[in-house]
């Protein structure tokens, strides 16, 4: 991964070099333009030039400094990394939300915030990245050139590479906003190639130095081996006068003479250790076979010897990258026969030390290709959720032809990547290959293939929309894990994390909602005891429309509890979290708070913006349709239900919603008058959906729309009496309406009264008013008669909303869950705002003053109320009464 350079070793000052002063005012002056580009090949002064500048006196800025990996492949990585630094030049670092990578990886999301975080830190700062021709991702090149044309005023920015790459910063050279320091600017000229050899003690003649200057071409590194070569010589002219070439051949002449001068241990430790990107105390002692590596380390890096501490701590460290390609040159000329099990030895540790990429690639430089393909494919699954599909790819590219060719292990890692590209195809085509030779291997061996080989056609079969044609088979990956290796274990739980996610959502959209419940639950826990906070939210965020059966305080608190969770790691706006604020915002709807419900629906749709599945694109244009039911704009409603049923053609099966979308976008059809559309559509639907009682409802709908009141009422009465199964309380909470509707066409106003009344009974626990809404039922309830009707506070608050005016407001302090009046205290809650006394109270209800006495001290206790009129006033402010209600009838 991309890592932080610490930012404090860029205001130290490099030991043994001399001080540029002009080149050091040339960078002081270039860091007035937005960017500065400093541009140079290898070992030509990039960072020592930085580190000069960030150490000047008077320097008063925050500095936020990114050192780009080796080979850098995830654009993920890098911006993480870039965030990191952001956070911690500014000192929020430990106030914000843990940053951790995603498979789901918004690139445009994260580079915006990472501006955001650079304008809300209103300090001078100057973000800092080195060695950025390391970072292979286009993707990420382009994101951060559209980073650097927007950075604040108070931001500037350098950028230290090799060579020039593709950033298009064409506008900000246009704009006079971008200086350059190129390779002609680096060079030492000949008074500071004088100047250095004084500050290193050596003695060379006006003419050597001239000579020195001139062989070298005033490039840094040379000019620095040359200085700790020089520093040991018997003979410094002769020394000079016997070197030439190229840059490259002078740098291994130069590196050759420097080595044979060091100890054999630090000899040893350079060459060994050189084959890693960076390396600690504790790993050269193994490379090396000797302990005490760690000071050698410590004390190369004070001598200035190419070698770069990475941590505040001074643990871990890395070469520069000329040095160590030098090294490794050497290590391949004089110790070829140790290569290999330098090699096997670092992937060993690395592997066991968590760092699974590192380790491939040293397997694969052993030539171990066998086993480098089994530890792919163990680990692939988990690499893609570390956010390294990238990387997988370039390792997978390693792979010489016919390498490993014969066993499940690469076609099962090509699949989990083609998965995590989105490439479903591909995907499905090597895991065929996959499955086809898993009955060739060991018995140990093999269940663990299965456990992989099944979470991946599991991944695959969701993501297509085939919901539900695999659950059966994928069964096994629910139990729980026995017989097995503590390595096995630890490798199948990332598979079986992401498994039970997968199988609760196939679950939830086929109706099973008590399995997924079980399921998504499993899952979230096992994420949490491996440390997989992605998975975790996954399954938190799934288990939102797991729940969308029960009630809408349910869910909503479900929703919450996944949302905060996912932005504490930053996913506030990805993907992953795009069902809890789909189902969040249906809540929302469903009581009738339309502009809360639009919030959580427009941050959903940021959400799904790079998700290619069908799954939560219907779910969100569902909702929007619900939305604009509600507000009482069909054509708009009609639009997202007909976007909804095209992605639903992708899906494999019935689903959760189809019924109550077909039956919403049927209904909606009705009242815009499109009704032989409707109708046509209707004879179309297949047996067991028309059978249900969303569609019931459709119907009647039509037959409201088509002068047909007898026949709607009929349709209704299918849902009222069981005979056509809903899905929930809402579907029969519109049945009531529509045969409330029917019942007043007939003329028979009393019953429909008494179905509005059981309409209003069936919505007052959860606030419903969704169903008044897409049903038109305003004139119903203004109709309805305030002193027949013990549900007055909510047929208010309902009327209310469908005016225009809004939902009251919320009272944020409502009671939890367990704290909710009772269905006898709601009644003589109603009472309260009366002037009737207790006894009268009583009374009415037909109930013992006793009851009464007792109801009111629960009310009383529950509201945090200390009397009658606080009572009142909490019940109101949560909206268990209508500001404008007095009574449910008049005082005796």
């Amino acid at each position: 991964m991309a890592y932080n350079a610490n930012p404090a070793s860029y205001g130290k000052p490099a030991q043994r070099l001399i001080h540029r002063a002009a080149l050091v005012a040339a960078l002081d002056r270039a860091v007035d333009a937005k960017v500065t580009v400093i541009s140079g090949p290898a070992g030509s002064g990039k960072t020592s030039l930085l580190r000069a500048w960030a150490a000047g006196p008077g320097q008063r800025h925050q500095l936020a400094v990114v050192q780009v990996q080796r080979h850098q492949q995830d654009c993920q990585q890098f911006w993480l990394a870039v965030l990191a630094a952001v956070r911690e030049a500014s000192g929020a670092s430990g106030d914000s939300e843990h940053l951790a990578a995603t498979p789901d990886f918004n690139e445009a999301a994260i580079g915006e915030r990472v501006l955001s975080e650079l304008a809300e830190n209103r300090e001078h700062t100057f973000l800092l990245i080195d060695d950025l021709h390391e970072l292979r991702s286009p993707d990420a090149l382009l994101q951060l050139a559209r980073l650097l044309e927007r950075l604040p005023p108070h931001v500037h920015a350098i950028v230290a590479t090799r060579r020039d790459l593709a950033l298009r910063l064409h506008k900000l050279r246009l704009a006079g906003d971008l200086a350059e320091i190129r390779a002609a600017d680096l060079r030492f000229t000949p008074d500071e190639t004088r100047e250095l050899l004084k500050a290193s003690g050596i003695a060379l003649s006006e003419a050597g130095a001239a000579k020195l200057h001139e062989r070298t071409e005033g490039w840094a590194a040379g000019l620095r081996l040359a200085a700790i070569s020089l520093a040991h010589s018997h003979d410094p002219e002769r020394f000079v006068a016997e070197f030439s070439g190229s840059s490259r051949t002078v740098a291994e002449y130069l590196l050759a003479e420097m080595l044979e001068r060091q100890p054999a241990d630090v000899q040893q430790l350079l060459l060994r250790t050189s084959l890693l990107d960076r390396v600690n105390g504790e790993l050269a002692d193994l490379l090396t076979g000797q302990p005490g590596s760690e000071r050698i380390l410590l004390d190369l890096e004070d001598a200035n010897a190419f070698v770069v501490s990475l941590d505040a701590g001074r643990t871990w460290f890395r070469y520069h990258h000329l040095f160590a390609d030098l090294l490794r040159l050497e290590l391949r000329r004089s110790l070829p026969e140790k290569l290999p099990g330098l090699h096997r030895l670092a992937a060993k540790w690395l592997s066991e030390h968590g760092e699974i990429a590192e380790a491939i690639r040293h397997t694969q430089a052993a030539g171990d290709w066998c086993d480098a393909a089994r530890l792919l494919a163990d680990q692939s699954f988990s690499l893609t959720l570390d956010g390294q599909a990238q990387t997988i790819q370039t390792l997978l590219r390693a792979f010489p032809p016919g390498a490993a060719a014969d066993g499940p292990d690469l076609p099962l890692a090509r699949a989990t990547s083609d998965l995590a590209q989105g490439r479903l195809d591909d995907a499905a085509a090597h895991l065929s290959v996959a499955e086809a030779a898993i009955s060739a291997t060991s018995p140990e061996r093999k269940h663990r293939l299965e456990v992989a080989t099944a979470a991946l056609r599991l991944s695959l079969a969701r993501k297509r929309g085939h919901l539900t044609s695999v659950v059966e088979q994928v069964r096994f990956l629910a139990a729980p894990l026995t017989g097995q290796s503590d390595e096995d274990i630890a490798l199948d739980s990332d598979l079986r994390a992401v498994a039970l996610m997968n199988l609760g959502i196939v679950e939830a959209w086929a109706l099973a909602s008590r399995d997924s419940e079980r399921h998504l639950r499993e899952g979230a826990a096992l994420a949490r005891r491996i440390g997989r906070p992605y998975l975790e939210v996954a399954c938190l965020a799934e288990l939102a429309f797991a729940s969308k059966i029960e009630p809408p305080a349910t869910t909503r608190q479900r929703c919450r509890e996944a949302i905060a969770l996912a932005e504490q790691h930053g996913w506030g706006g990805e993907p992953v979290i795009a069902p809890a604020l789909v189902n969040l915002a249906g809540t929302f709807i469903l009581t009738g708070e339309f502009d809360e419900a639009e919030r959580w629906l427009q941050r959903a749709a940021r959400a799904v913006e790079t998700d290619t599945g069908p799954v939560i694109r219907l779910l969100l244009h569902h909702g929007i349709g619900m939305l604009w039911s509600g507000r009482g704009r069909p054509r708009a409603a009609l639009a997202e239900y007909r976007a909804a049923e095209q992605l639903q053609a992708e899906l494999e099966g019935s689903h959760a919603l189809a019924a109550q979308l077909a039956g919403w976008r049927l209904g909606t059809q009705a009242r815009l008058g499109q009704l032989t559309e409707a109708r046509t559509a209707l004879a179309a639907l297949d047996a067991e959906l028309a059978g249900s009682g969303e569609i019931a409802n459709a119907r009647a709908a039509l037959c409201l729309a088509e002068g047909e009141p007898a026949a709607a009422l009929a349709a209704a009465s299918n849902v009222l009496t069981g005979a056509a199964p809903a899905i929930g309380q809402l579907t029969v909470t519109e049945a009531n309406l529509l045969a409330a509707l029917a019942l007043r066409e007939l003329g028979d106003q009393r019953a429909a009264i008494a179905a509005v009344e059981s309409a209003l009974a069936l919505a007052e626990a959860d606030r419903l008013v969704l169903p008044f809404a897409m049903t038109d039922s305003l004139e119903l309830l203004e109709a309805m008669p305030g002193f027949e009707t013990a549900h007055a506070a909510l047929l208010h608050d309902i009327i209310d909303i469908l005016r225009g005016a809004g939902p009251a407001p919320r009272d944020e302090t409502a009671p939890t869950a367990a704290e909710q009046l009772s269905a006898s205290e709601l009644r003589v809650l109603r009472y309260l705002p009366t002037n009737l006394s207790r006894p009268e109270i009583a009374s009415e209800l037909s109930v013992s003053v006793n009851t009464v006495n007792t109801h009111i001290r629960n009310i009383y206790a529950k509201l945090q109320a200390r009397d009658r009129s606080s009572a009142v006033q909490r019940a109101r402010g949560m909206r268990l009464l209508s500001e404008g209600f007095t009574s449910p009838r008049s005082p005796r």
